[in-house]
């Protein structure tokens, strides 16, 4: 039975284009299946599903790894056709989600588990925060002195403001346009911080990266095509630097924002029983502790042993992101349109390649590199390899 819940997990084919990845976790003849659409790497939940899995015999979960845009799109769509996709969706762009919520694409539920979640944590009992991981940055521990990591915003516009910094064309950020997470957090970056207007000057007077995605950010950082990453979800570089010494992770000192990943279950779902059940396991005490083995739920802080450096009090630089209704002004098709054309303006060159020559060379985008997982390292022999 052990392997069977731990060792079952084949790669499917797409069935949409949009979807970066999809793999089915659990037996074949599983007496119940349920669809889970996610902008969560699958190396990440893999092992989440699969521990799940073993207190659900006879069951089986396909998992689907979208962006977060898309992930959005199709959501919509299937909810203004009246048809379900999905049985739970999981986004980091939780604005998409309280937007969905709002627009009525959502079922209810309501048990101990959801209840134990802050007030800031769920909406309607529609909406829950599942994870707990902050923005951070990532330097090159290897290419920068200790008295050149930054610290905070400021130290990383001081980083950039001589004309002639080392730093031009090196640091890289989401590209808030490609990706649902980036805009969310450069918006929330927006509301927080006097330096928000600053930073779009420099980053764009001193060419400053907009790019796709967590992991090949981070790659560029590892090989010193970028020194310094700003505004990575903490619980991608975190992996990363427990496996990479040249790897630094700093929660900025002035704050830093904490991103729950929103789940939502679409109304309709034809297994919405499992997904409650996944949904309750996740925040149940076991279900925490496998989010916080893979640094999917961090705190900060020195004693809860995560590779993150941290400048000043926590209870002060922490800003969790509410999963509220004021989210809803991001989605507003004028302010939205407003905040990127600024954006643009910081970044004209959007669209040309401005990668190092190296980073040219190495890297593929993200959405087509293959992903290998181990879901259950202690256990028996498994491995599964998603094709790019």
């Amino acid at each position: 039975m052990r392997r069977l819940l731990a060792c079952v997990a084949a790669v499917l084919p797409m069935i949409s284009q949009a979807a970066e990845l999809t793999a089915a976790f659990g037996p074949e003849n599983a007496v119940q299946t349920a669809t889970i659409r996610s902008t969560t790497d699958l190396a990440a939940i893999g092992p989440v599903i699969a521990a799940f899995l073993q207190t659900q015999p006879g069951t089986r979960i396909v998992y689907e790894q979208w962006g977060s845009n898309e992930l959005y799109r199709v959501t919509r769509q299937d909810c203004a056709a009246g048809r379900t996709g999905a049985d739970l969706v999981v986004s980091s762009a939780v604005h998409h989600i309280v937007t969905l919520v709002n627009e009525g694409c959502a079922a209810s539920h309501a048990s101990p588990a959801t209840a134990t979640l802050a007030p800031r944590l769920k909406w309607r009992d529609q909406l829950w925060g599942i994870t707990r991981e902050p923005a951070v940055m990532v330097y090159n521990r290897d290419l920068l002195a200790p008295s050149e990591v930054p610290r905070s915003r400021f130290d990383l516009l001081d980083l950039l403001r001589p004309s002639d910094t080392r730093f031009a064309g090196r640091v890289a950020t989401y590209d808030i346009e490609d990706s649902g997470l980036g805009y969310l957090l450069a918006f929330s970056d927006s509301l927080e911080a006097s330096t928000f207007g600053g930073l779009m000057e420099t980053f764009g007077r001193t060419g400053a990266v907009a790019t796709c995605c967590s992991a090949e950010i981070i790659d560029a950082v590892a090989s010193g095509d970028y020194l310094v990453a700003y505004n990575v979800l903490g619980s991608y570089a975190l992996q990363r630097a427990r496996e990479d010494d040249r790897l630094g992770v700093v929660a900025p000192g002035d704050y830093t924002l904490i991103l729950a990943r929103a789940a939502m279950l679409p109304a309709g779902a034809s297994s919405a029983g499992v997904a409650q059940a996944f949904l309750d396991y996740l925040l149940s005490p076991a279900g925490r502790a496998e989010l916080e083995a893979r640094d999917l739920f961090v705190w900060l802080g020195e004693e809860y042993g995560a590779p993150i450096e941290v400048s000043g009090t926590v209870e002060t630089l922490e800003r969790p992101i509410g999963l509220h209704p004021p989210l809803l002004i991001a989605m507003d098709a004028d302010k939205r349109e407003i905040f990127i054309q600024r954006w643009r303006d910081a970044f004209p060159q959007k669209g040309v390649d401005r990668k190092p020559a190296r980073a040219r060379h190495r890297t593929e985008s993200c959405e087509k590199q293959g992903t290998e997982i181990d879901p259950r390292p202690a256990g028996p022999s498994f491995r599964m390899t998603v094709p790019g």
